[in-house]
């Protein structure tokens, strides 16, 4: 469930709240009762973590692909689709 940001433009309160994305936004404020409650736009608090996320991940270095010394014998390589 994602964490939005509140803020009252009556009495200055904030408040982050966990809410379903289909939960209608909340609208009183909790310390002075108001209607003037309202959801802050705010960066996303996620990272992405492991290998495939950067561009140095993927990039081919532009080396022939080395064959193991069988497939060089034998001049095909059926693992890597040359037969």
């Amino acid at each position: 469930m994602p964490i939005y940001e509140y803020r009252c433009t009556s009495c200055g309160t904030q408040k982050d709240v966990m809410q379903k994305m289909s939960d209608a936004p909340l609208s009183t404020c909790p310390e002075c009762g108001k209607e003037t409650f309202s959801k802050q736009i705010s960066a996303a608090g996620f990272q992405l973590k492991g290998s495939g996320y950067y561009a140095t991940d993927f990039k081919d270095s532009g080396k022939p692909k080395e064959q193991c010394a069988p497939c060089a014998a034998a001049g095909s390589c059926p693992m890597a689709g040359t037969a």
